[in-house]
C-alpha cells in the first residue's frame, strides 16, 4: 500500500467539546496496517501559566468557525500528505470552555519512516495555530481576555512556506 492508497479512515478532522484518547486515536489508525514503520502523536494541554501581571490562568475558551475550521483543518492535511509519504494524519482539536490540564488540540501522523512523521506533525501543528479559524480568550483571576496571535508562531509557521522536506535515510 503506497501512501496515496492509504485507508481513507486513516485521514481526518474533527472538532469537538469532548477530551479525546490519544491512544485510541493512534491505534484506531494504526489498526491491521503493517506498513507503518512510525507514528507521531503531539497532544497540546491548557497551561495555568502566569502572566506578566502576575495571574494565572484558570480557563480558557476556544471558539472555533463551524465548518471552516474544518476545512483548513482538511486542507492542511492535504498539504502534509503533497509533501510526505503519510500513511495516516489525523487532527482533533477541542472548543469550548477547558480549565488547566485538559487536552486541547491532538495531532497525529503515520508514515513508513519516523523523519516523515516527525515532520508532519511539527508542519500540521505550526500551520495550525496560525492558519485554522480558532480564537481563545484567557480566563484569570481578575482579568482575561482573547488571546492575540503570536510572532513566534507566525516564525514557526513561515519556516515551512519555502521548506520542503529533507531528503533522508530515514524515508
Amino acid at each position: 500500500m503506497t501512501a496515496q492508497d492509504a485507508a481513507p479512515d486513516a485521514f481526518g478532522v474533527r472538532v469537538q467539546a469532548e477530551p479525546f484518547d490519544a491512544s485510541a486515536e493512534a491505534e484506531a489508525m494504526t489498526r491491521g496496517r503493517v506498513d507503518i514503520g512510525a507514528v507521531v502523536t503531539f497532544a497540546g494541554l491548557c497551561r495555568a501559566d502566569l502572566a506578566a501581571d502576575g495571574t494565572t490562568l484558570t480557563a480558557l475558551t476556544l471558539e472555533h468557525y463551524p465548518g471552516m475550521a474544518e476545512e483548513e483543518m482538511s486542507r492542511l492535511i492535504a498539504e502534509a500528505r503533497a509533501r510526505w509519504p503519510l500513511l495516516g494524519a489525523r487532527i482533533v482539536h477541542r472548543h469550548g470552555r477547558l480549565v488547566p490540564g485538559d487536552p486541547i488540540v491532538l495531532v497525529v501522523t503515520a508514515s513508513p519512516h519516523r523523519g516523515a512523521a516527525f515532520e508532519a506533525a511539527e508542519f500540521l501543528m505550526d500551520w495550525l495555530k496560525t492558519h485554522a479559524p480558532f480564537w481563545k480568550k484567557e480566563d484569570r483571576a481578575g482579568a482575561g481576555g482573547w488571546v492575540e496571535a503570536k510572532e513566534t508562531d507566525d516564525l514557526a509557521a513561515a519556516k515551512w512556506t519555502s521548506r520542503k522536506p529533507a531528503p533522508s535515510a530515514d524515508r
